[in-house]
């Protein structure tokens, strides 16, 4: 169970850097004057920051031979990774943070449950029983609480200067 509680503390610690994700991209779009642009520069500063760690770790080449025998579905993370930034950048500062945060995570348990209960993606064979959909009810329960939350207390506009809280450019 330490073990598993490390693994969790992470992934939270993950997980909480994702809204700060989020903001930064929606303004670097806002800066840059269209979403797709945030979303290639995000990608490019993923790379630029992966390649050193790689070589610090001294990682061998991969053989891409074998990734090309591998099923057709691991491919698609670079894809969804898109899918998530520009709709980060487009939907992020229209809902909220907290809003579109949980209906992300809402999004995620749905297709999580579906993968697990499937055994989809070689994830171990996790069948969806009522604890799990008493969880997601609980995840979907928050994204009403949270969007109805938005309605009775309107959004306030930030200030029109791109850099807040005293930054300077």
């Amino acid at each position: 169970m330490p073990g598993s509680l490390s693994f969790l503390v992470a992934a939270l610690l993950a997980g909480a850097a994702v809204p700060f994700q989020a903001g930064a991209n929606a303004m670097l779009g806002r800066l840059l004057g269209h979403p797709f642009w945030a979303t290639f520069v995000s990608l490019g500063v993923s790379a630029v920051l992966i390649v050193p760690l790689m070589v610090a770790f001294r990682l061998p080449v991969p053989s891409v031979g074998t990734a090309l025998n591998g099923p057709w579905w691991i491919w698609i993370g670079g894809a969804a990774g898109v899918v998530y930034i520009t709709a980060a950048l487009l939907l992020a500062p229209k809902l909220g943070a907290a809003s579109f945060i949980v209906a992300v995570i809402a999004g995620q348990m749905v297709a999580s449950m579906v993968i697990d209960h499937f055994a989809l993606m070689s994830f171990a064979h996790r069948p969806v029983n009522i604890a799990r959909l008493a969880g997601l009810a609980f995840i979907i329960a928050g994204l009403v609480v949270t969007q109805w939350a938005s309605t009775v207390a309107p959004a306030t506009q930030p200030a029109s200067n791109p850099t807040q809280n005293g930054d300077q450019k």
